[in-house]
């Protein structure tokens, strides 16, 4: 599957966005606490054509991060796409290209002057989309470490990647198996 650059932001972000949720089942706090944790979202995902932040910016973008939940949660294709095709049309979707910042002709999915709830429904939106089309929506994925429920987009050429990160999830686990082999080895 080709993704693109535009693509590959837009899905560094939504799984960004989604892991700022608070986890029920653990003590993880809200990621995205205030404007000032909004703004600093926006600027580490380099998110173009945003301006001031307010109040009302944080609840809808917190609004959305619910709904694209539903997406990282969605057992099938058809439930995944019913919440994505929600979420784009509530966004006023209107595709345009565009060259800003440095980067190549790519496509914009948001409407001009659109709200960052709807600009992060839209881009995200259309780059789950674009793993739906492609019949990879079992790359949307959630953590399997027990103690860690993060979102990630499996990448990997034979779908196999298990955890949200390799070097502390998933060498946490196999750690913890390898002291277990030898302590019932040790009998």
């Amino acid at each position: 599957m080709l993704i693109t650059h535009d693509t590959r932001c837009a899905l560094d972000a939504v799984v960004d966005l989604v892991n700022t949720a608070p986890d029920t089942e653990s003590a993880e706090t809200e990621g995205l606490p205030d404007v000032a944790a909004l703004a600093e979202f926006v600027r580490s995902h380099d998110i173009s054509d945003v301006g001031v932040l307010s109040e009302r910016d944080l609840a809808g973008v917190r609004h959305i991060r619910s709904r694209f939940q539903e997406v990282f949660a969605a057992p099938e294709p058809q439930a995944a796409a019913a919440v994505i095709n929600e979420l784009i049309a509530a966004a006023g979707t209107t595709p345009r290209l565009t060259d800003h910042d440095g980067y190549d002709w790519h496509v914009h999915y948001f409407a001009p002057g659109a709200s960052i709830a709807d600009h992060l429904a839209a881009d995200c939106g259309m780059a789950l989309a674009f793993f739906v089309v492609a019949g990879e929506q079992e790359r949307l994925r959630r953590c399997e470490a027990p103690d860690c429920r993060h979102a990630f987009v499996d990448l990997s050429r034979n779908r196999s990647r298990r955890y949200c990160d390799s070097r502390t999830c998933g060498n946490r686990l196999h750690v913890a198996a390898y002291r277990a082999r030898r302590k019932e080895a040790a009998g």
